[in-house]
């Protein structure tokens, strides 16, 4: 039963938080229902079972249980009783149980997270906290920043949405198109993480690349947008290699060696038929373009048929409208590809040399394979090893531990 509560809070604890923070009103007193929901399931449950329904069961849980919290303190604090009428739609006690059902609260957490009124770096620190589960020294270090920055940048977005009131809403109108580029960008990151998680014993967290996939579906249906099908061809064709990037040992599998056999067909069909629709826009997205550069590999039966030179061509379209050293690193492979890894060495030695991906372990780690390549078997070694240091999810630490032991064998 511990496993499966386990695995229940890491698939649903997010979407039962969203729906506690409308039932509640506040993100602090929503995080402690939903704990106090778990730690009470943790105690019944192996006693009475598994209700029909954990998710209702759990929300309900934690909805009652801040209610009784509040009328223990209201009988200290007479003002918070209107707070605790506020809990009750109509002012009576409904048992949620299994029969309300969870309404699709993680779209409006999305929005008021990326709200006009917060900091866009407090927005993207809200949303990977909230949204993503991430904790604040996970997103201080995918950012660069102090873990205490991070949680500052939080606790005032938490501030501002209760003392401004800003509405636990899904936006209609003019406002909608006006706040899109912010949740797409949470769609975006919420799907990156999932699909290469930053930390932990697994390359992929299915949960949030099947809850990206979900959002971006419904955000479709509220917004026809060209920028929209864009994310959501990309999601799809970057989800469809999903079974093909782990081997049975659970290590990570290079996109050259996938089995692509095992490649969701399906998902590359529909996210090949959505970039046909979003590429006829007048203008061009930054997703429509990675979509692009998904197709490419989607379209081939064999890595060896990749078009490199097309690919290096999408990136230098998305450098140009949204420079990023990321996209360069990864411009730098395709060239590398195409041109050679002594090219390619170059680029991503100057990609460093900026400063930004000092830290980043991709980098070094492509810089390993560039030196590996040219036969600079040391100098390969010793760039894997740095590449490790930085490093910290156990599948491609696994991976970079291979190359290492397979170097150090050849010499």
């Amino acid at each position: 039963m511990e496993q499966v509560i386990e695995d229940i809070y890491r698939q649903h604890s997010r979407r039962i938080l969203a729906t506690l923070i409308r039932l509640l009103g506040d993100f602090d007193r929503a995080e402690e229902a939903l704990h106090d929901a778990f730690a009470a399931a943790a105690r019944t449950w192996p006693v009475d079972g598994m209700p029909n329904n954990p998710v209702a069961w759990l929300v309900s849980t934690g909805r009652f249980k801040t209610i009784d919290h509040l009328r223990r303190r209201a009988r200290f604090n007479a003002s918070l009783q209107h707070i605790e009428d506020g809990l009750y739609p109509g002012g009576t006690e409904t048992e949620i149980g299994d029969m309300e059902p969870i309404e699709d609260d993680m779209l409006r957490l999305i929005f008021i997270c990326c709200h006009p009124a917060l900091p866009a770096d407090a927005q993207t620190a809200m949303a990977l906290r909230e949204v993503c589960g991430l904790t604040t020294e996970e997103i201080a270090r995918a950012f660069l920043v102090p873990a205490p920055t991070v949680a500052q940048r939080i606790v005032r977005a938490k501030n501002r949405i209760k003392t401004e009131k800003i509405p636990y809403e899904v936006p209609v109108g003019a406002e909608l198109p006006e706040r899109l580029d912010r949740v797409l960008h949470v769609i975006y990151l919420v799907f990156n993480e999932g699909y290469s998680a930053s930390s932990g014993n697994t390359i992929v967290r299915a949960d949030l690349t099947a809850e990206a996939i979900r959002l971006a579906r419904l955000l479709a249906t509220l917004l026809p947008h060209p920028d929209v099908a864009g994310l959501l061809s990309l999601l799809l064709l970057q989800e469809s290699r999903r079974a093909a990037r782990q081997d049975v040992d659970g290590a990570l599998v290079l996109l050259a060696d996938q089995d692509r056999s095992r490649w969701d067909r399906s998902k590359i069909s529909e996210g090949l038929s959505l970039l046909a629709s979003a590429m006829r826009a007048p203008e061009i997205g930054i997703y429509t373009v990675q979509a692009a550069i998904a197709a490419e590999h989607a379209k081939t039966s064999r890595s060896e048929e990749t078009d490199w030179r097309r690919i290096a061509f999408y990136y230098d379209l998305l450098i140009a409208a949204h420079p990023s050293d990321i996209a360069e690193l990864n411009r730098a492979v395709a060239i590398a590809m195409s041109e050679g890894p002594k090219k390619g060495l170059e680029l991503v030695d100057a990609i460093i040399g900026k400063g930004e991906l000092t830290t980043y372990h991709l980098a070094h780690s492509a810089r390993a394979d560039f030196l590996r390549r040219l036969g600079r078997r040391d100098e390969a070694i010793e760039a894997y090893e740095t590449a490790l240091s930085f490093c910290r999810q156990e599948p491609e630490r696994v991976f970079l531990l291979r190359r290492i032991e397979e170097l150090v064998a050849s010499l």
